[in-house]
């Protein structure tokens, strides 16, 4: 992570300039707020950004992340007046991180669930926050586009954001071409999990958020861990790696309360430990 447990600790005292955040029970929602900028990514938001979800890492209350914007754009890519020196703004209190935030790492260790709530369109570097989700639930209106090779560009860390939901030639034919997809299109891609009406939007997020705060967190959390790990063992270690997980897992708090709940016929509470 970017930030450590200990700087997390100071969130309730900082003040931030482009992000919202609020937890109810479990679920720990975080909303980009600049609306003015498209919510274009500069040094500070990404700033933001991580500190919140280190702070969700760290927390072993929420066990769901949303993530929303504010405005006509859902994220409209990377401020690049921004990253080339000419953003003067900064009334944010968020200590610096560790090492420059690189956003496709940031929800790498979050093993959490995360939902994108995307309301609006998304471009070019805003898929290194769809990519970092667990799910993705869009309205039918919402367009996505990678217009990064029309100004001479490449979408380089996008595109490996992509490559887990997305076939080779169809990532690459979007990458060369540049074109906005639809919802739907998106949905078959892989890059979109559910597409909606825009007035059920919240409600279908916040269902589904409900559902995945219900289950095992530390499961979950150690589920998504060895997801995530496969990706970088040999096909002749992941067995093995799998099996110790397992077995970590099977002497948890949570296994224990998981197959007493279920002899008991009655719910579990979980610990997520």
């Amino acid at each position: 992570m970017f930030y450590t447990l200990q700087q997390v600790k100071s969130l309730e005292t900082q003040q931030f300039a482009h992000v919202l955040y609020q937890q109810n029970e479990h679920i720990f929602t975080i909303t980009l707020n600049r609306p003015e900028k498209k919510n274009a990514l500069n040094p500070l938001l990404m700033n933001e950004i991580a500190f919140l979800v280190a702070h969700a890492k760290y927390n072993n209350t929420i066990r769901v992340v949303v993530l929303k914007a504010n405005g006509t754009i859902f994220c409209a890519g990377a401020d690049l007046k921004a990253f080339a020196g000419h953003d003067s703004e900064n009334t944010s209190t968020v200590p610096e991180p560790s090492v420059p935030v690189k956003l496709g790492d940031v929800f790498a260790q979050l093993y959490k669930p995360c939902i994108a709530q995307v309301h609006a369109s998304v471009y070019a570097g805003g898929f290194l926050l769809l990519g970092g989700c667990t799910h993705v639930v869009a309205v039918e209106h919402a367009e996505f586009g990678l217009p990064e090779v029309k100004r001479g560009l490449w979408p380089f860390q996008v595109m490996a954001s992509l490559m887990p939901f997305m076939s080779a030639r169809t990532l690459l034919d979007w990458c060369m071409r540049g074109k906005v997809l639809k919802a739907n299109e998106a949905l078959k891609t892989g890059i979109v999990t559910q597409v909606v009406e825009a007035v059920n939007l919240e409600s279908n997020v916040d269902e589904l958020a409900q559902e995945l705060a219900l289950v095992a967190p530390l499961a979950v959390r150690k589920g998504l861990e060895a997801y995530h790990e496969m990706q970088k063992i040999s096909a002749a270690e992941q067995h093995a790696y799998l099996h110790g997980m397992l077995q970590d897992l099977l002497v948890s708090e949570d296994a224990k309360e998981g197959l007493a709940a279920f002899a008991e016929k009655r719910s579990p509470n979980w610990k997520g430990q």
